[in-house]
């Protein structure tokens, strides 16, 4: 591989690895799983550097990993069904601010409350089903705009408006359920 393609994975692909292990841990639930899925999807960006068109490389990248998602839970839908990783609070954290550094409550009350609160919402989104998950936790957490997540999802744009507005609303439906 050139030094070009070298210097361009660089610039273009490291710095999205937190976000792509973000984004594969909301996908497939599992830790490990997601660091396995951006390693491979890092693998497959790495050697399609050369001939990547330089236009939106977030997306392009983003569409990597959700591909190797789907890929990923279709061989382990069955196993997905029998066993459920449990979530460490520290990667719950990781997972929801991208980060352990955070601004923390002043109180120890409202910190119980903060994280009961998210253990709650993270609950919650995951019992959504993949398509509407995926969708939501791209434009919540990830803040893309439609038109990217359409180009990672590889739905039309009305697709992916009409997704969020039924995550959103499953959502809300859940989390008054979970009251």
């Amino acid at each position: 591989m050139s030094a070009f393609a070298k210097e361009r994975f660089s610039r273009l692909v490291l710095p999205r690895l937190d976000e792509a292990y973000r984004l594969a841990r909301w996908l497939t639930g599992s830790a490990a799983d997601a660091e396995d899925i951006v390693q491979e999807a890092s693998l497959r960006a790495y050697r399609a550097m050369e001939t990547f068109v330089e236009e939106n490389a977030r997306a392009w990248f983003l569409t990597i990993v959700r591909n190797l998602c789907y890929s990923w839970l279709q061989k382990r839908k069955a196993e997905r069904l029998a066993i459920k990783e449990d979530k460490d609070p520290a990667d719950e954290q990781v997972m929801e601010t991208g980060g352990v550094h955070t601004h923390t409550p002043d109180t120890p009350e409202s910190l119980l409350i903060a994280k009961q609160e998210t253990m709650r919402l993270t609950r919650v989104i995951d019992a959504l089903p993949v398509d509407l998950k995926e969708i939501l936790v791209l434009r919540e957490y990830h803040a893309l705009a439609y038109r990217d997540i359409a180009a990672i999802s590889g739905v039309p744009l009305g697709t992916v408006m009409s997704r969020l507005a039924r995550a959103r609303q499953r959502l809300m439906q859940l989390l008054e359920d979970s009251h």
